[in-house]
């Protein structure tokens, strides 16, 4: 059971989960052979205040 996790700041839609975990789930499955049944996905979304990029916090 391959788990793809994505961890992005807060903000889309339902809509655009429901596209990036098609979209995800359908390149793994092409790329690897695995079936797309097989492949699991998670978003975690995370408050911009909680991010940091070189050494500094996005909020």
């Amino acid at each position: 059971m391959p788990l793809i996790q994505i961890s992005q700041i807060s903000g889309l839609t339902a809509a655009q989960k429901r596209e990036t975990i098609a979209a995800v789930t359908k390149a793994y499955a092409e790329a690897t052979g695995k079936d797309a049944s097989s492949v699991w996905v998670t978003i975690t979304e995370v408050p911009r205040e909680h991010w940091g990029v070189g050494g500094e916090p996005l909020g």
